[in-house]
């Protein structure tokens, strides 16, 4: 498939509480990186496509949500695209170390989605 999910993102208000409820519904594993001043960003292990994250909600005062990542062959022409069909650019393209980069979008009807693109192998 063109362009396939590839990456889900909880970013909630309380982590520890989400993982607990998380790892009590379903049969998660949870690895932790540390992301320096930026908190910790916890990576879900489900078994299976697509990988999840989960990490404290950057926005102070937004509610928690789930965040779902499409794949891209050129995140900044892909990000531009977005903009110019009426989507909102909230955070540009964002490197993520030895990782890939990525950038976050809402969309004419409000709906937020990221944007990802892997490191070349």
């Amino acid at each position: 498939m063109a362009n396939p999910f590839c990456h889900l993102e909880l970013n909630t208000t309380d982590t520890a509480k989400a993982r607990a409820f998380y790892s009590g519904l379903f049969d998660w594993t949870y690895n932790d990186m540390d992301m320096g001043p930026g908190g910790t960003y916890t990576v879900i292990g489900t078994g299976e496509a697509p990988g999840g994250g989960m990490m404290k909600h950057p926005v102070p005062g937004a509610p928690s949500l789930w965040l779902p990542y499409i794949q891209v062959d050129d995140l900044q022409a892909s990000t531009d695209k977005a903009k110019a069909l009426g989507a909102q650019v909230m955070k540009d393209a964002t490197d993520v170390p030895g990782m890939g980069s990525f950038s976050i979008l809402v969309d004419p009807t409000g709906a937020a989605l990221g944007l990802w693109k892997p490191l070349a192998k």
